[in-house]
């Protein structure tokens, strides 16, 4: 039976009834309320695509078993224009969330309210593109009587063409075939992961041996080392761009990341469908729009922005080295907090495949703490043990320094549905250049740019493939931004450098205004 053709209206009164729909080709995929819950990379990247043209980010994150799968959700149809799909605005992205109540009926969550721009208005600040802001509901998150109304679903006009936009999503399409074609896909498992294997096991050598004749400094520096490697090859398989079968990636990946590393690779495949989020408070704010508390549709929270934020907000291009330095703790804590809140759906989901990874990774940290644990106690003193604890910690914090320099360094607006995937991470991605005796040192990662693009291409085809994409980017009048590691250092001091200053402007308008009020106050005393 052919598929009925739905209209754009079609689908926005099916999304208001609460169904998860987004478009795949010319398909219109029903995401089902049962099955939003079990998607392996979690269900915020489905819900900030509805009503939205997907095929680009679908097919960049999917192996062609896993597309197979979602076709079969497939509804109906639509007649694709010229100028491809009007998209909507997704629900979340103004604070709504549908919830289906116990006896299978839609129910319509106010989770935050929108502030700022809105899709019927003319007001509001321009600047930043049509960044919708989001503020948390005062009251508690309770079913509210009505859910999103049409023009909710309308965007915001951004200026952008939506035809010159469909261009760069077509010419992305054939760049995807020919980096397909070119075999870029394929792992280089002698080539590429031969020398790593070399280098992870000198390193893990080095940290052994250097432990037992009590040279705990070098012990230390080797087993950081050999964690900041290691998070490379764990990236990979995240990614499923190593063996491309989810199993077997998903069990090397937990014993390197939660056996040997102490993470959650749950949590990163979780949270890396997200790290384009640009709200990191409370110690970095790289726009002055998140100087004020903001709920974010990503993390599903609010950012506080509060007296500790402010204080370390208008300092945080003077802490930006120490922060990153100490990132590898905030990702503990991370990984912990997300086991913590699956754990009762985790162990219960999709027929068992998420069930027994989740308990791999429990024994993984048990067992983790208690070797990394007995290490620590071994050094004999508690002088010596927190040093242990902070140098093999600090070490692989280069990592960190460099994926933030991809990122704060680039725009950081947001176009809103309009705006085409390649154009999206072409704006607001860049690479760092480096020289090829310390690629390794990057891990390869340092070409963000085709890996955001393309995030299943292994990596060590990212070099080859780079080409393709300057190549697209120069034909599509693209700006391909590469910037070398001090430049790039630099580029993001000054952006927190401009957010900081604006902090303390802030700061000193509101003592102005409490000296005012006082002085009025002592004068008609």
């Amino acid at each position: 039976m052919p598929f009925p053709v739905l209209s754009r209206d079609d689908v926005a009164n099916r999304i208001l009834q609460g169904q998860y729909l987004f478009i795949l080709r010319d398909k219109v995929i029903r995401v089902p309320p049962s099955w939003l819950s079990k998607h392996p990379g979690g269900p915020l990247p489905i819900l900030h695509y509805v009503g939205r043209d997907a095929t680009d980010e679908v097919e960049a994150f999917h192996s062609g078993d896993s597309l197979k799968r979602v076709y079969g959700f497939a509804i109906g149809t639509v007649q694709l224009g010229p100028d491809a799909w009007q998209p909507l605005v997704p629900p979340i992205d103004k604070g709504w969330l549908c919830s289906p109540a116990e006896d299978g009926s839609p129910r319509w969550i106010r989770q935050a309210h929108t502030i700022g721009l809105d899709a019927d208005s003319d007001q509001g600040d321009h600047r930043d593109g049509n960044r919708i802001l989001l503020v948390k509901n005062d009251s508690p998150i309770l079913s509210a009587p009505t859910g999103p109304t049409r023009s909710d679903l309308e965007p915001i006009h951004s200026g952008l063409s939506l035809e010159t936009q469909a261009a760069h999503s077509a010419a992305y399409k054939a760049l995807h075939q020919r980096i397909i074609d070119a075999g870029l896909y394929n792992c280089r498992y002698v080539t590429g992961y031969g020398p790593e294997v070399i280098r992870y096991l000198t390193f893990a050598i080095i940290s052994y041996i250097a432990y037992q004749y009590r040279w705990f400094f070098l012990s230390a520096l080797a087993l950081g080392a050999l964690w900041h490697q290691l998070v490379f090859f764990v990236h990979d398989l995240g990614h499923m761009g190593v063996t491309h079968n989810w199993t077997v990636d998903r069990i090397i990946s937990i014993f390197l990341a939660d056996w040997i590393g102490g993470l959650s690779i749950g949590w990163w495949v979780h949270n890396h469908n997200t790290h384009h989020d640009i709200q990191h408070l409370p110690f970095f704010a790289i726009s002055p729009d998140f100087l004020k508390s903001i709920y974010s549709s990503y993390y599903q929270r609010e950012m506080t922005f509060d007296g500790f934020s402010r204080f370390v907000i208008s300092v945080q291009h003077r802490l930006f080295y120490i922060i990153m330095s100490l990132a590898r703790f905030n990702l503990y804590r991370l990984s912990y907090e997300h086991l913590w809140k699956i754990r009762n759906d985790a162990p219960k989901a999709r027929g068992g495949r998420l069930r027994w990874s989740y308990w791999a990774e429990i024994a993984g940290l048990v067992f983790w703490w208690t070797w990394y644990s007995r290490v620590l106690i071994g050094c004999g003193s508690f002088r010596t043990a927190l040093m242990y604890l902070l140098v093999s910690n600090v070490v692989p914090s280069p990592l960190h320094v460099q994926i933030v320099l991809s990122h704060f360094s680039m725009s950081t607006d947001v176009l809103g549905p309009v705006e085409s995937f390649p154009h999206r991470q072409l704006r607001t991605t860049s690479d760092v250049i480096c020289h090829p005796n310390v690629e390794w040192v990057h891990g390869g990662l340092q070409l963000q740019v085709t890996h955001h693009l393309f995030p299943r291409l292994p990596r060590h085809n990212l070099k080859e493939a780079s080409m393709f994409v300057k190549e697209f980017a120069r034909e599509q009048g693209l700006v391909y931004a590469e910037f070398g590691f001090v430049e790039g250092n630099n580029d993001v001091l000054d952006t927190l450098r401009g957010v900081a200053n604006q902090v303390r402007i802030m700061t000193m308008v509101a003592d102005s205004h409490i000296e005012e009020a006082l002085d009025a106050k002592k004068k008609t005393g």
